[in-house]
């Protein structure tokens, strides 16, 4: 039996994260017991506390603490705009950059034949629902700009027409870009230019 076998499935799970691969993940766990008292206690503690507070919210998809989120529960978001994103990632980025001051919608993903993601699996019968019952004004379609993302904002268009106002964002969201991925200018900027799809 390996004395180090708690530390190599440490090792393992970390290497599944986002841009972490093994050797990465190596590092940052030797770092992380190298500083134990200082890091991987309150690491450990905080993410024994997030695993069993974390929550989607039941209105947008958002993730917080609690069922409804402080973005959809604030009156001062209320003012009839509704920002549509594939993932919770892009709503922080969007959130970061600090241009938008309405509500969001978090899809879950995009449609995709490929992988049988059909709107049912996404959060858009919810979107449409929404539209009448916050008296949302416009629709900004803030999604990837990749095939996907693109064919996902037609579909939600096509959906929506007539019943509301639909931009998306302008150019400086480059073609096959996530914003994940985009700095806070960039999506600034394509924010102050969307134009009505």
């Amino acid at each position: 039996m390996s004395s180090t076998r708690d530390i190599d499935a440490l090792i393992e799970q970390m290497a599944k994260l986002p841009g972490l691969g093994p050797r990465s993940a190596r590092r940052a766990v030797l770092h992380l017991i190298r500083k134990r008292a200082l890091l991987l206690t309150p690491l450990a503690d905080m993410m024994q506390t997030v695993a069993a507070t974390a929550r989607e919210c039941l209105n947008c998809g958002n993730v917080g603490t609690a069922d409804i989120c402080d973005i959809c529960d604030s009156n001062k978001r209320a003012n009839g705009e509704l920002c549509v994103v594939e993932d919770v990632a892009d709503l922080w980025a969007m959130e970061r950059a600090g241009v938008f001051k309405g509500r969001y919608h978090v899809l879950g993903g995009t449609l995709s034949a490929l992988d049988a993601v059909g709107p049912q699996e996404l959060r858009i019968p919810r979107l449409i629902d929404r539209i009448s019952a916050e008296d949302v004004k416009e629709v900004i379609l803030a999604l990837n700009a990749t095939i996907d993302g693109q064919t996902t904002a037609h579909y939600i268009a096509d959906q929506l027409e007539g019943q509301v106002q639909l931009t998306s964002l302008a150019q400086g969201v480059p073609i096959g870009g996530e914003l994940d991925y985009l700095d806070d200018g960039t999506i600034a900027a394509a924010m102050r230019a969307r134009k009505p799809i």
